[in-house]
């Protein structure tokens, strides 16, 4: 069910039924010339809309934007400070828990968003102690995209518009692929990328992070449903203690 949708004269009633609040967060960002700039926004959508039937709960209007740094200087992307996504994320939260919600549950698009999903769970855990507060990052796929993919990773933590991605588009939103514009690009990503500032125009100039054109649904399908699982275990479990 989703939030904008209903009217304030029966969404009252409803929360009290639907006590699960969750929130897409994606971003607008270069995703190679095979996907669109919303990427992270139509797939958080689609996981959220999946989960939602699964836990009963009412799907919040996506927030769009995220911070995208590292790839703030390609052609589309639109970023936002940490500290400007962390406030949005609290108001949201504590805006929520005045609604009487009992659990906010952040289904998150772009990896680049976790510090200051993190953040904001942090604080809501200190201004709102009653409400369940969960950041998602397709929980599980690390172990499952190795049982499906079929060239190795270009990054022990990042994937982007490549096989893995790629996938999970064919899988949840295909008319938004153009797998005829899908490239092979495994960059060299340096080890100081990982502990320091590194713009990824230094070691990429399509944005894709991989082999694209060894995409298929079915991979999408597997790991999308592992971390909806994972996802339906972690917030009944929670709801249960």
């Amino acid at each position: 069910m989703e939030f904008q949708y209903q009217n304030s004269y029966e969404i009252e009633e409803k929360i009290k039924t639907c006590k699960v609040a969750l929130l897409p967060i994606g971003a607008v960002e270069a995703h190679g010339p095979h996907l669109p700039l919303g990427t992270d926004n139509i797939l958080a959508e689609s996981v959220a809309r999946r989960l939602a039937e699964q836990v009963n709960g009412l799907v919040l209007p996506t927030l769009p934007y995220g911070q995208v740094w590292s790839l703030r200087n390609f052609p589309g992307s639109i970023t936002l400070k940490n500290e400007s996504l962390i406030s949005i994320l609290v108001d949201i939260g504590e805006s929520l828990y005045k609604q009487g919600f009992t659990t906010f549950a952040m289904i998150n698009g772009h990896l680049g968003n976790g510090t200051a999903l993190k953040e904001a769970a942090r604080v809501l855990f200190e201004t709102c102690p009653e409400l369940r507060v969960f950041y998602f990052f397709y929980p599980g796929m690390n172990q499952a995209a190795e049982d499906v993919r079929e060239t190795k990773s270009a990054h022990n933590t990042y994937f982007h518009a490549c096989e893995i991605e790629t996938s999970y588009m064919l899988y949840l939103a295909p008319d938004f692929v153009d797998m005829d514009k899908a490239i092979t690009d495994i960059p060299e990503i340096p080890a100081n990328a990982d502990v320091t500032p590194t713009p990824w125009e230094t070691f990429t100039k399509s944005a894709v992070l991989g082999d694209a054109k060894l995409a298929t649904s079915e991979k999408g399908k597997y790991i999308i449903d592992i971390a909806i699982e994972n996802m339906v275990r972690l917030l009944t479990e929670k709801a249960s203690s």
